[in-house]
């Protein structure tokens, strides 16, 4: 099956962020981790850095708020050109409203779990939204193992999207790479993450090639 390839910029070099970009215009999005230094413990870009970010690549943004306050801050990504932003139910108290100020401001929504955040009291959101992003290791810092005790959750929630004719993107974001891949994908998944596996090594466009050909392996 075709699959998404979102490489993470949180593992490139942040002082040639332009070039960086041009060494991923192979994939489908740039992903972006925006941190606050509260829901975890890092600090990365805010919206106008994200808004110069996508006025200098090549590919769409594809935005991971790992931010506090998600109610009163999501829309805020949309609106310097996001094109798709996906935020944490962990930190919204009211999912479905920010899921539609999102779509407001015209760029489509996503959300995302923990680890350990039971899917079961977000399956009537996954009827409004345009991608799930099921977290493969603990957010707020690239780099880290990839976690196989998620798949059960990846597996309820591919089976529940089938059942209700549903077809979001299924993103999973945390050590991802050639070997980690297929086994998301067999369980749902069919966008992918990843950073270390990209830019850590090598060419990163020849990573993309790889972590691709991984899909048919």
């Amino acid at each position: 099956m075709e699959i998404r390839l979102h490489p993470s910029i949180l593992s490139a070099d942040f002082v040639n962020m332009q070039s960086e970009l041009a060494r991923i215009a192979s994939a489908d999005a740039v992903h972006v981790d925006v941190m606050d230094n509260h829901f975890v413990a890092a600090l990365t870009f805010g919206p106008q850095m994200v808004k110069r970010i996508g006025e200098v690549s090549p590919i769409p943004l594809d935005v991971h708020l790992m931010i506090d306050r998600a109610d009163e801050n999501a829309a805020i990504y949309a609106e310097v050109g996001a094109q798709s932003v996906t935020f944490h139910v962990e930190a919204a108290r009211n999912v479905s409203s920010v899921v539609s100020a999102i779509h407001e401001h015209g760029a489509q929504a996503g959300i995302a779990l923990k680890p350990g955040t039971p899917l079961e009291p977000y399956l009537e959101n996954l009827h409004e939204v345009d991608m799930v992003l099921i977290m493969t290791v603990e957010p707020g810092a690239g780099g880290q193992p990839f976690m196989p005790e998620v798949m059960p959750k990846l597996e309820m929630l591919s089976s529940y999207l089938a059942q209700h004719g549903l077809s979001p993107l299924v993103e999973v974001d945390g050590g991802i790479t050639t070997e980690t891949l297929p086994i998301a994908l067999a369980r749902g998944a069919n966008t992918f993450v990843a950073g270390s596996s990209v830019f850590g090594h090598g060419i990163p466009a020849e990573n993309i090639a790889a972590l691709r050909a991984s899909a048919h392996s």
